[in-house]
């Protein structure tokens, strides 16, 4: 088991009980495929949203929650995600989930419909369609 899969699990993460300063893309991708992985998509995408917003604001910064990002890179998850993989697997085959996810991002979004306070609120969809 990796120091990550030690560190960071769901009841740690709902109860906010996470160390701020280990909680990096990687660890918020983990976590959210721990949920996606373990609960149906509604609930996994609710229930990693209450958390995450739970958590931001323990830390002071609630404005820090991004629901479109959360949103896309949770559906992103579900999509891609396989039966019985593991997170080692999963992680491998998903490079651009974990250490080019700015790019991943633009490449289903523009700057300014993704940083716009609607997308910041409430989903939206993609106004970009990858190559």
């Amino acid at each position: 088991m990796s120091l990550l899969e030690q560190r960071f699990t769901i009841e740690r993460f709902e109860s906010g009980n996470i160390e701020a300063d280990l909680f990096d893309h990687e660890a918020h991708v983990y976590v959210a495929w721990l949920f996606v992985t373990q609960f149906d998509l509604a609930t996994a995408v609710t229930r990693f949203e209450s958390g995450l917003r739970h958590f931001t604001t323990k830390l002071g910064v609630p404005n820090k929650y991004h629901a479109t990002i959360t949103w896309f890179f949770m559906l992103l998850i579900a999509e891609r995600s396989r039966t019985n993989e593991d997170w080692s697997a999963f992680k491998a085959r998903n490079p651009d989930l974990i250490s080019q996810s700015k790019t991943t991002l633009d490449r289903y979004y523009s700057k300014a419909r993704l940083f716009s306070d609607t997308a910041r609120n409430q989903f939206v969809l993609p106004d970009r369609v990858p190559a």
